[in-house]
């Protein structure tokens, strides 16, 4: 186990509990770009996170959605380091502020620009998800002391297949691949985290987003457990995500289990030969 990844926990469940008191108010909700919004939850469960990782570990990077470098340079400063933590401190604020349950609070660590271990709070489902590359992937009581932890493994998809889609941020493309590979039932949801969330509990057997709009704290934490737990998660094209690299993942994300994972990523390839990127 790398030694990040109790205290990744016990901040998690830390900000989790922040996040949950604001959930309870009457917050404001403002736009910090177009279709970019965000909360009192948004920046000080970032504060803490931060606060609690850099004390802990001075050495490492950090990259967190609520105080990202503004330049190439300040971003490569962070990411460049041996290892680098990945912060989205309230994932999905456009459901946590519709108020429908669907958001979550995710660090993750990269090595090397590979993400290494990862967690994932959902406190509206009570629910922990951790996982370290190589060492496995857990699921417990967020308002636990860990005494209930269980492994979590990605089993292939056996009869019907089903994927996990975007609510807000659906692409046009997704239907085309999804006839492809034999998709045959959708479920809806907010937050990649907990779409990553469906996928490790065995309730979507994929998550397929073609288009922009992520970056790389949105990555992190969720390839780290789905890895883990025997799963793959990728740029929709296939291609290992460099947490060294740009802000934003232009390229999409794809996760689930290996096999359902390349039929997808091969599909996107062969639509791109026909039809490249702008």
């Amino acid at each position: 186990m790398v030694p990040e990844l109790e205290l990744m926990r016990a901040v998690a469940r830390e900000a989790a509990r922040l996040v949950m008191e604001i959930y309870a108010t009457d917050f404001e909700v403002e736009l910090k770009a177009k279709d970019d919004p965000v909360t009192r939850a948004d920046k000080e469960a970032n504060r803490l996170i931060c606060e609690r990782l850099a004390a802990a570990f001075p050495a490492h990077g950090i990259v967190a959605e609520e105080s990202a470098p503004t330049s190439d340079a300040a971003l490569a400063e962070q990411a460049g380091t041996a290892r680098t933590f990945f912060v989205d401190p309230v994932d999905g604020t456009r459901e946590f502020a519709a108020k429908n349950g669907e958001f979550c609070v995710m660090i993750g660590l990269a090595e090397g620009g590979r993400a290494l271990a990862g967690v994932i709070a959902v406190p509206v489902e009570d629910v922990l998800l951790s996982g370290v590359v190589g060492e496995g992937a857990a699921t417990e009581s967020l308002a636990g002391d860990g005494s209930d932890r269980t492994p979590v493994v990605l089993a292939p998809p056996s009869g019907e297949l089903v994927a996990v889609v975007s609510r807000s941020h659906r692409s046009p493309r997704t239907d085309a691949f999804f006839a492809t590979i034999g998709v045959t039932r959708e479920l809806q949801c907010g937050s990649v985290g907990v779409k990553a969330a469906r996928v490790l509990a065995g309730k979507a057997h994929l998550y397929v987003h073609p288009g922009g709009g992520a970056k790389l704290w949105d990555g992190c934490a969720p390839e780290a457990i789905v890895r883990a737990a025997g799963g793959s998660l990728t740029d929709a094209e296939g291609t290992p995500i460099d947490y060294r690299g740009e802000l934003g993942l232009v390229r999409g994300l794809l996760a689930g289990h290996p096999s359902v994972v390349e039929r997808v990523a091969k599909a996107v390839r062969e639509e791109l030969a026909r039809s490249p990127r702008p």
